[in-house]
Formats: structure tokens, C-alpha cells, sequence
């Protein structure tokens, strides 16, 4: 069944409420035999691309630890969690005193998610550790990814990491590490995640009653990066379509007609788009930097230095257009003239 919880995909499942966890064999081994060994850190940065499994897992973790809150008792394996347990309904349902979960929050104005994690959700973690100091269980704050923390919240969640309560942990998820404070980073016990394989992810997408196209599968399982998300955007979203047109415009270096680009433009900008439209950012910005990955491979320092410039320039510009609600449209053209003068 997939969640209606805002924020979450069509089709996906809320880490939270997910029971089943593809791939990640390693990861989820490292954590039993550290969690069982005593000496586990009190902060572990759980690193990958969007969409692969680092909240599930970390929930899987969490669900773990409260029910076998005395490591020695804890199995060699993370155990998986059952939503029939009175734990199981706690955590799913949010309402669990020792879990508390930091995400990005719901603007009750609009209704539609925040663009950041604010200093006042952080306080919410001050607050948690202060009503639960006495009860001797486990405190875990899952950090949803910590890359939305705007940089007054950054600085809150350090000063708890700098001081950690006792029986803390601090489950901090990212898809960038070198975009976060360095002093954040070198805090934590970093734990990467590699995308998922072409199998894992495919048993991913059937699990949730996600049926892979018969006419472009290979394709689009290449498109999709090993993400879970990508895939979702990419099928219940129209996103393949998008990926196309892109790739269309971006191929024609320069010479495609204006009609295409003012087309895929007023495609992403229409009412109630805000996922292709963030789909769309994130595959520009991704073209770029892979262009100047390539540039530097073939030992083109000078274009690599270029392209990099302008993939910040692009972030720089995706940014302010979030910040003052700009006319996306515009945004758009504006971006695939960029790449589009940059390919020419």
C-alpha cells in the first residue's frame, strides 16, 4: 500500500512504515555487530544517492535498537521490523516517545512541504531529549537528510552532537556529505550506501506493486540510477518523458527549436508539478557535472573548471528561484539555455 503522507512519492512506502529493505547487506551488517558490541558512536552519517534506502534502513536500525535496548541481548542481525507490535504501530504512526524524526515540515498555510529544516524543528530534539532524560531508554533522532538543514539549524544540531545526552543516537542521512558542515561530518561515523542493482531494484519496484514498462525496462532502470525515487518519478510521474525531452534539447546543442524548449518548460511549470519540475533540477544539475567529470578525464582541466562553474551557478540559480518563488518557467528556459550554450 503506498503512503499519503506529504512528501512521500506516489506509490512509495513511508520509511517508517516499510518492513522490507533491498540490498545494503553490508550496511545493515555493520550496524547489528556494532550495536551488539557496545561501542557503536553515538552519530552515524548514512551516505548515498536519493532514494536507495538510507531512511528505511536507518528506521530498521532504530526498530532494532528499542526492541533489544541492552545490546548483549541483541541478535548478530538486524531483525525486521513488525508492524503488529505495539513498537511496529509506534514508530509507523510517529508516536513512538523514543523516535523522534526530523524532516522537512509542512507549511500549514499551503500544504505543501518546506524547502528546509528549520532551527525551530531542531529545537523539537531539545526538547525530546528533555522529556525523555529520565526514562533510561534509548533516544534515536533520525535526521531526514540533514541537507535540508538550513544553516541556523545546522549549527543547533551541532552543539548536540558536540554534547551528546546519554543513550543518544543520532541517525544523520545525506545524499551530499560535502555539502554539509565539515564539523557536522567529522562528528558522526560515516556508513556509505552504493545504489541499488539492477535486481535489487527491480524487487524494490514489486514490492510495491510497481510494474516495470515491458517496452523500455532496460532504459529505464539505467535512467533510474539504482534510486528507488528516480524509478517512481520516472514511472508514476511521466518523468521518462521529461528525461527524454531533456535529452532531446540537450543533444541538439544549441539548435533546438524553441517551440521544444518552451513546450518541456510549460510541462515542468504547471500547477501541481513541484516533483517533475524538482526531477527536472536535479537531472540538469547532474548533466552538468557529469560533462565535467568527463571533461577532466580527458585531461581538459580548463572546460572542467567551466562546466563545474556553471553546474554551481545552476544550483545558485534552482536556489533563488525556490527562495523568491520566481516564475519556474522562466527558470527553466534560462537553465536549458545554459546547457544547451554550454554543449555548443
Amino acid at each position: 500500500m503506498s503512503s499519503e503522507q506529504p512528501g512521500v512519492l506516489d506509490g512509495a512506502i513511508a520509511p517508517a512504515e516499510q518492513t522490507c529493505l533491498f540490498g545494503h547487506d553490508n550496511a545493515q551488517a555493520f550496524l547489528a555487530q556494532a550495536y551488539r558490541s557496545g561501542k557503536g558512536h553515538h552519530a552515524i552519517l548514512i551516505e548515498g544517492p536519493e532514494g536507495i534506502g538510507k531512511a528505511t534502513l536507518a528506521f530498521r536500525f532504530a526498530h532494532h535498537v528499542l526492541t533489544y535496548p541492552d545490546p548483549k541481548t541483541a541478535p548478530e542481525t538486524l531483525i525486521a521490523p513488525d508492524p503488529n507490535s505495539a513498537l511496529g504501530r509506534q514508530i509507523a504512526s510517529g508516536a513512538s516517545h523514543n523516535l523522534l524524526h526530523l524532516s522537512r515540515p509542512v507549511d500549514e498555510k499551503t500544504g505543501k512541504v518546506r524547502t528546509a529544516i528549520t532551527v525551530d524543528e531542531v529545537r523539537r530534539a531539545g526538547k525530546f531529549f528533555a522529556q525523555t532524560s529520565g526514562t533510561g531508554n534509548w533516544r534515536i533522532v533520525i535526521i531526514d537528510p540533514a541537507d535540508d538543514l538550513n544553516r541556523n539549524a545546522a549549527n543547533a544540531i551541532l552543539k548536540i552532537l558536540e554534547e551528546p545526552p546519554r543513550n543518544a543516537l543520532f541517525l544523520v542521512l545525506t545524499h551530499a556529505p560535502g555539502r554539509l558542515l565539515p564539523t557536522i561530518r567529522s562528528r558522526c561515523l560515516p556508513l556509505s550506501l552504493a545504489p541499488l542493482g539492477d535486481r535489487d531494484l527491480a524487487l524494490a519496484l514489486d514490492n510495491l506493486g510497481v510494474a516495470l514498462p515491458a517496452a523500455h525496462s532496460d532504459r529505464l532502470l539505467a535512467a533510474a540510477g539504482g534510486s528507488v525515487a528516480t524509478a517512481l518519478k520516472l514511472i508514476n510521474y511521466g518523468g521518462f518523458d521529461i528525461l527524454e525531452a531533456f535529452r532531446a534539447i540537450v543533444a541538439a546543442a544549441g539548435a533546438a527549436p524553441r517551440k521544444d524548449v518552451h513546450k518541456l518548460a510549460e510541462v515542468l511549470s504547471a500547477k501541481d508539478s513541484d516533483t517533475l519540475y524538482d526531477f527536472f533540477c536535479g537531472q540538469a544539475i547532474d548533466h552538468v557535472m557529469e560533462e565535467a567529470r568527463a571533461a577532466a578525464l580527458r585531461g581538459d582541466i580548463v572546460r572542467a573548471e567551466h562546466v563545474a562553474r556553471l553546474s554551481s551557478s545552476l544550483t545558485e540559480k534552482f536556489g533563488i528561484a525556490a527562495a523568491y518563488n520566481l516564475d519556474r518557467k522562466q527558470t527553466i528556459i534560462e537553465v536549458l539555455d545554459d546547457i544547451a550554450a554550454l554543449a555548443a
